[in-house]
């Protein structure tokens, strides 16, 4: 098929054909140029590290532009040295070992550096290398995107509930008109909850460990016994920003994974709970959505705006945790020291992270586009008078009347009455006048207890709790 096209369009994976721009940022941390990028980025720092020890004399350390140079290697790496490590892979088929290769062709040709070429992965076992280039990944996937975008989404959930705080509206318990709420409120409930989520996000611990084949120091022992290894290379993993797991097989057992993805799985939970209830409220017609020129919402019918977005979020989502309730069920388990099944496993780490990203922006697109149909809000409350049923017993009970709820059961369940049925009924009843006024003049628009004063009072400042990577 020599005319079969190229680019997105042959993108087996919509994150990298349908939804590549807006997975733009995602690509240069979790693809495998990005993956190369931070194996490099491990295997420079801890050379560094070897070099600055006073107990290892026979690497002395680098001067300043040999050690700018050294740093720079991870960005030339993710660039045009990932083809090269790339094509060293093709003939060691093992791609950490390639890295490693890579780092020393490079120092063999920078004049000076040859001497340190053997002291590249000094000591080290693949997975030393890997789980914390994966946890640097991860690490920068957390700060660079995922709680950017989180921030963002509740961002503009909270202040479309600000604005809509006392905004009142019918709301469906079971599906069916029940007390009276605002929109804004409703919506509150929302952005709580979703930066209560977005705390336990930020605060999963990223672990790592650097302690060899089987994590006991064995040959870094052999070769070097008079060096406090352990305290060296606990400091070398909370250099990289990450904190410090000291017990471990040869791999790093993946738990902290499990509790990140678990917790953006928590995340996800709450906005596709959010997307139906939006999703809902277009149907109901208490929104509308605004249009963008030439945009159609059906091949056959011109009149409609389909509420697409919070759609496209359902679904995107569902992939998500699929794949990242796979990851945090099985990274964490291996056979005996190590078995290879986590590798291919964490390859796939950008594909959940990223539909989980789609489908925050996609939620966050869908709000943008939203506005308030008041007048279709005014229709519903209007339309259903019953609801002040509740109203009216809870009155009657604490006046002592008998049997209340039967009462307002046997006039309303299952049928329709007016606003004037309910005040007859009202007018009729031994109350003291103070209470028969108030429920006389009770609408089930003014029906909203503290809705209002819920949103001022829990939403009134910003409701993320900080920025950045944690």
């Amino acid at each position: 098929m020599s005319d079969a096209p190229t680019g997105p369009l042959s993108a087996i994976s919509p994150l990298d054909g349908r939804y590549a721009a807006s997975l733009a940022e995602l690509r240069p941390l979790a693809s495998e140029a990005g993956l190369i990028r931070f194996r490099v980025e491990v295997e420079v720092r801890w050379l560094l590290s070897l070099a600055e020890h006073p107990g290892i004399p026979e690497l002395e350390p680098f001067g300043p532009e040999d050690r700018a140079w050294l740093l720079s290697l991870p960005e030339r790496a993710a660039g045009a040295g990932a083809a090269r490590v790339k094509e060293i892979e093709a003939e060691t088929r093992h791609d950490v070992k390639a890295v490693e290769y890579w780092v020393k062709e490079e120092l063999a040709a920078r004049p000076g550096l040859a001497r340190a070429r053997e002291f590249v992965h000094f000591a080290c076992t693949s997975e030393d290398i890997n789980n914390l280039a994966y946890a640097r990944m991860l690490w920068e996937i957390r700060r660079a995107l995922l709680l950017p975008r989180a921030d963002e989404l509740i961002h503009e959930l909270a202040g479309l509930a600000r604005a809509t705080a006392g905004l009142p509206m019918l709301s469906r318990t079971h599906g069916q008109p029940a007390s009276p709420t605002t929109l804004g409120k409703e919506l509150a409930v929302f952005a709580l909850r979703l930066g209560r989520a977005r705390r336990v996000l930020a605060a999963v611990p990223v672990l790592g460990k650097m302690n060899g084949a089987v994590g006991n120091w064995n040959a870094h022992l052999a070769a070097y016994p008079e060096v406090d290894w352990i305290a060296h290379c606990e400091a070398f993993v909370r250099g990289l920003g990450l904190e410090w797991n000291p017990l471990t097989t040869q791999i790093e057992p993946h738990d902290w994974m499990a509790e990140l993805f678990h917790a953006v799985m928590r995340f996800d939970a709450v906005c596709l709970d959010l997307a139906r209830d939006l999703w809902g409220y277009v149907s109901l017609g208490y929104f509308r959505q605004r249009t963008a020129a030439g945009e159609v919402g059906s091949s056959t019918m011109p009149h409609k705006v389909n509420p697409i977005d919070f759609e496209n979020a359902e679904g995107n989502l569902g992939v998500a945790d699929a794949v990242l309730g796979h990851l945090a069920a099985k990274l964490p388990i291996s056979r005996f020291q190590r078995d290879l099944s986590d590798s291919t496993a964490l390859r796939n780490v950008g594909v959940g992270l990223g539909h989980a990203l789609h489908a925050w922006g996609s939620i966050l697109r869908g709000l943008r586009r939203l506005a308030v149909d008041e007048e279709a809000l005014r229709r519903d409350l209007e339309a259903a008078p019953e609801v002040l049923a509740e109203a009216i017993q809870t009155v009657l009970r604490r006046h002592g009347v008998a049997k209340p709820y039967e009462l307002l059961r046997d006039l309303t369940r299952g049928r329709r009455v007016s606003l004037e049925e309910l005040r007859e009924l009202v007018r009729g009843l031994d109350l003291p006048s103070e209470a028969k006024d108030r429920l006389l003049a009770l609408r089930p628009e003014t029906y909203v207890g503290e809705a209002g004063e819920l949103v001022s009072r829990y939403l009134a400042g910003d409701v993320r709790p900080s920025r950045g990577g944690r």
